[in-house]
Parts: structure tokens; sequence; C-alpha cells
């Protein structure tokens, strides 16, 4: 009955759901330090801080971890670093994808972006170059013109864009599509 403990097992799958659930509270904490930085600490008068603690209450945060992203966004601005960048790319078939990210280091950011980016055939674009074709509706962007691509470059498009969303910096993704 070697190596058939039942903790052992336990152990493995818990690593795995602590390994999602640190990147979703990484993920949720930029957003409300961001949010602070831009509009203040009263969630009444600042959207983004309420939608960024709903953000962080649908995936189970404590309130005392919400608490400290509060602090440390509204701490002096030179401390964390952290801010909201926007990248323009063009996808396979020309795609326009709008690239949302929260980062303290551009320079990492834009490189990882990039070199999914060129995995998937795409290439990242100067800035204003995709913008154009996107609309702010409320909080979310709409595109202003939309593409119609065959199945499997729609495939492809939503690879990428999963990908994309799976960085650890990246907040949103907008297409065209």
């Amino acid at each position: 009955m070697s190596g058939h403990s039942k903790w052992s097992k336990v152990k493995h799958q818990k690593a795995t759901t602590d390994v999602a659930r640190g990147a979703a509270f990484t993920k949720a904490s930029r957003a409300i330090t961001v949010a602070v930085r831009e509009g203040g600490t009263d969630a009444n008068s600042n959207f983004h801080l309420r939608l960024a603690i709903e953000q962080a209450r649908a995936v189970n945060m404590p309130k005392e971890t919400i608490q400290r992203a509060i602090e440390k966004g509204s701490g002096p601005a030179g401390e964390g670093g952290i801010e909201r960048v926007v990248y323009g790319a063009y996808g396979p078939g020309g795609v326009a994808l709008l690239i949302e990210a929260v980062t303290d280091n551009r320079n990492r950011t834009v490189s990882v972006i990039k070199n999914t980016l060129e995995r998937f055939g795409g290439s990242l674009v100067s800035p204003g170059a995709v913008a154009f074709l996107f609309t702010r509706s409320g909080i979310t962007m709409k595109p202003l013109v939309v593409m119609e691509l065959p199945q499997d470059k729609r495939a492809t498009i939503e690879t990428l864009v999963a990908q994309l969303t799976a960085l650890e910096d990246v907040q949103r993704v907008y297409t065209n599509i």
C-alpha cells in the first residue's frame, strides 16, 4: 500500500486551488489599489472602487485583505508604483485588441504581452492605433466596427484572449469580433 496516502492527494489538490486563488486575489487587490489611487477611498463616490470590491468579494477575498489593498492605494504615490496601462494590438486576421493591464513594471508587462501575441501571429502597435476602433460605454469598451471571422480564426482569437487574461497583470481584453 505504499504511495496511497489520502493526505498526499488532499495536499496536492489544496496546492493547486491555492495557486489559482492567490492569482485571483492578486488581480483583485491590484484593481482595488489602482481604483483608490484614481478616485479616492470612498466606495460610494468611486464607482471603480465599488466595482473592484464587488469583484474581490466574488472571489471570496477576506475583508481584511480588501482593507489592506485600500490602505496601500491611499498611501504615498511613490509607494508600490502600481499603474493602469492600455495596450493596442492586432491579432490574427487583423482583429483589433485593446488590453488593459495593472502593473508595477511596464517593461515586464509589455514583454510578456508581446511574446504572447507573437506566438499567435499578432503584434503590438503604437498607442492610439487601435483605440479609435472602440468607444467607452459605462465601464466597458464596445467596438465601433465589428469583424466577422471564419470559425478557425475565431477559435485562435478566443485562445489568444484566454491566454492574455490569464496573465497576472492583465485585467481585461476587448476585441472587435
